[in-house]
Formats: structure tokens, sequence, C-alpha cells
């Protein structure tokens, strides 16, 4: 009887190897995590590639915004936010950083409602 138990998990061991040998690979389970893009590998909360740095800047503190916006349960208005009114950015730069901020905002609010 010591014997047969042996040689039934050497069977077992066997047959596990065997069973592995055709098992897919652990990375063709993975998936993108939540929020990423899947085309051209951009993040959801990258800026468009077009942008130059001051709309850049902008886009960034409206998706920080719209973040604080939503987890704090406020309503979805960029306008509000006193980066947008009040932003640290020199005079001749404002209309830049505030297209690239409504931009970002918008983007994040639409992610963050919609839930991707």
């Amino acid at each position: 009887m010591k014997g047969l138990s042996g040689f039934s998990v050497a069977v077992a061991g066997a047959g596990l190897c065997l069973f592995s040998v055709n098992a897919r690979p652990v990375h063709a389970a993975i998936v993108a995590p939540a929020g990423y893009v899947q085309d051209h590998g951009r993040h959801w909360d990258d800026p468009p590639a077009e942008m130059d740095e001051m709309h850049r800047k902008g886009f960034h503190d409206g998706v920080e915004g719209a973040k604080k916006d939503f987890d704090n349960h406020r309503s979805p208005d960029p306008h509000n936010r006193d980066e947008f009114r009040h932003p640290h950015v020199p005079d001749h730069d404002r209309e830049a950083y505030r297209q690239g901020f409504e931009r970002g905002y918008q983007m994040a609010w639409d992610h963050y409602s919609t839930g991707h």
C-alpha cells in the first residue's frame, strides 16, 4: 500500500508537468490596467501631442482639478477652480493655459464619471 501511494504521487506529478506544457503563458492573460488606452500606448490623461508647454501645463492642472471636484462630489465646472480663474503663469500665457485646463478638465471629468 505504501508503494502504491508513492506511485500515485509520481503519476500525479507527471500529469501536472504534461498539463503545464500546454498551458498558456502567464503574460497572455495580462490586460492593460483600467484607464489605459490600447492604441498608441497612451494613457488617458496624457496631453495631446500637438499641445505646447503652456497648454500641457493647463491640461495637467485641469485633470487634477477635475479629480478633486469629482472626489469631493462637486459639480463639474472648470471655471470654478482657482487654478483656472487665477493661474500662476505669465499674463501672456493665460489664454493657452486656460484652453489646456478646460480640455484636461473635460477629459478627466468624462473619464471619472463614466469609469473609463
